[in-house]
């Protein structure tokens, strides 16, 4: 009896066994085609849109810091120079840009070789200071007056400028210090300087330092005909090359023209269409100290001279040295997937004066701030003889309004 019980029991376990295996079996086969229909339906599902980003800055560039004597002296304090008062209006005219580049014509080689005026400068670091604090933060350094006052005075300009936060290009200590890719980043938008100089008043670079200042040599009127100039475009669109499809912006400081005219020369035109051919985006003038044209050569931003932004230079004619130009422009990049477009909207142009009495008490007014009437009687006609100058007869270049 007690068998015939066992044999039942197991007889029972065995059926109870079969009916769990066939519901696993079950189970198992209803989750493998319910989880190949759903991978069915993930795959023929429409492709998701990456969603479209936008970043934009704001960019402003001003002209030449050239520090006369007579303007080094008159910013001297008990303590040392402070020309944090003549840039007083720029200051608060630059709060509202992310980035601001202005040309620092004169070496800073600070007053422990001795400061000097023209021919050959050497200015003291509390410029640097001043145009700092004044909201610049990035610099051209390659000017004719680079090597005014010898190594010296060139290796104290690089130490000052690389313990700041500010994007500096044109002069270096090394072949390795000039080699360094140098790339900033705002808002997603990365950038970088590059810049050169027609030549440096007949001062020979020294052999085997040639990092020191970039020079891309010009002579005579006419760039087809000069061999060297022709040469040299070829390390130009090396140094292009080098950093183009690293960054979204780059810009090209270039030191070039004829000293107080207002027309770009036939090399000055022979650079900018080279350099727009090669990719460049924003191209940034010099050294004439007095305005030029504003233009596009395709989609690349041409400013042939943004004169000077502060100096004691005598005028010439006209307050043509003491008016220079602030140019502005919105950087906007959109990023859909792996790509990137970078455009240039909102150009503006805004003059600005230097203000002195004697040659004291100097001050950078734009002509937009309504104290432009109390400094410059003659402001309306200048704003328009010189807007006629940057606009160069084209309709869409703007010149900021007057108060």
């Amino acid at each position: 009896m007690k068998r015939r019980r066992g044999r039942r029991k197991l007889r029972k376990d065995r059926i109870i066994l079969l009916i769990l295996f066939f519901l696993l079996l079950g189970f198992g086969a209803y989750y493998f085609i319910n989880k190949k229909e759903d991978k069915t339906l993930i795959d023929n599902k429409e492709p998701v849109e990456e969603k479209v980003k936008e970043y934009s800055i704001n960019l402003i560039m001003g002209g030449d810091a050239l520090i006369h004597d007579k303007l080094y002296n008159a910013c001297k304090t008990e303590d040392g120079y402070d020309f944090k008062p003549v840039f007083t209006y720029l200051k608060d005219y630059l709060k509202d840009y992310d980035l601001a580049y202005y040309n620092q014509e004169t070496i800073l080689g600070g007053t422990e070789i001795g400061l000097s005026s023209y021919p050959a400068f050497n200015s003291p670091y509390e410029v640097g200071d001043a145009l700092i604090d004044a909201g610049f933060n990035i610099v051209s350094l390659a000017t004719n007056h680079t090597l005014d006052r010898g190594e010296k005075a060139v290796l104290n300009s690089i130490n000052y400028w690389k313990n700041k936060d500010v994007l500096t290009a044109g002069s270096y200590s090394s072949f390795a210090d000039k080699d360094e890719i140098r790339i900033k980043e705002v808002n997603n938008i990365k950038y970088t300087l590059l810049n050169y100089t027609y030549g440096t008043n007949g001062i020979n670079v020294p052999s085997g330092k040639e990092y020191f200042v970039n020079i891309w040599p010009c002579n005579g009127n006419n760039p087809d005909n000069d061999t060297k100039y022709q040469e040299y475009k070829e390390v130009v669109k090396k140094d292009i090359e080098r950093v183009r499809d690293k960054v979204d912006v780059l810009m090209v400081a270039m030191h070039w023209g004829v000293e107080y005219t207002h027309v770009p020369t036939a090399y000055q035109k022979d650079m900018a269409q080279f350099l727009s051919d090669n990719g460049v985006d924003i191209i940034i003038g010099t050294h004439p100290h007095v305005v030029m044209p504003v233009t596009w050569i395709g989609d690349t931003l041409v400013i042939y001279s943004l004169g000077n932004m502060i100096s004691a230079q005598e005028t010439k004619v006209d307050n043509n040295t003491t008016i220079g130009l602030l140019t502005s422009i919105k950087i906007t990049k959109t990023v859909e997937g792996n790509t990137s477009i970078i455009k240039l909207s909102d150009l503006n142009n805004e003059f600005i004066y230097t203000y002195y009495e004697n040659y004291t008490n100097f001050k950078v007014i734009p002509f937009s701030h309504p104290d432009i009437k109390t400094h410059l009687k003659d402001y309306e006609r200048l704003y328009n003889k010189y807007s006629s100058i940057v606009k160069d007869n084209d309709d869409n270049i703007i010149v900021k309004s007057l108060p």
